[in-house]
């Protein structure tokens, strides 16, 4: 009845509401913020001057790619 295309937007609007709601139940107007350490990493890149900020997320992109990867490969392994 539904397409293999149809299930994996569902999917995909799911997972993205579900994310939406974590990120607006940690808030950044409290003190206690659950996604404060991302793009704080060790190989985040951070260049303050008088008139220019240069900011280049190297460690923050590195951690996402390999989250994403993770969830892809999982998806992918289990829905089949």
């Amino acid at each position: 009845m539904f397409t293999d295309a149809g299930k994996m937007v569902v999917i995909a609007g799911l997972v993205t509401v579900g994310f939406g709601l974590l990120l607006m139940a940690s808030g950044k107007t409290g003190s206690w913020n659950l996604f404060n350490w991302f793009g704080n990493l060790p190989l985040d890149l951070k260049i303050e001057k008088d008139n220019f900020r240069l900011y280049f997320p190297i460690g923050s992109s590195v951690l996402l790619s390999l989250l994403l990867s993770l969830i892809l490969y999982l998806f992918t392994k289990f829905i089949r």
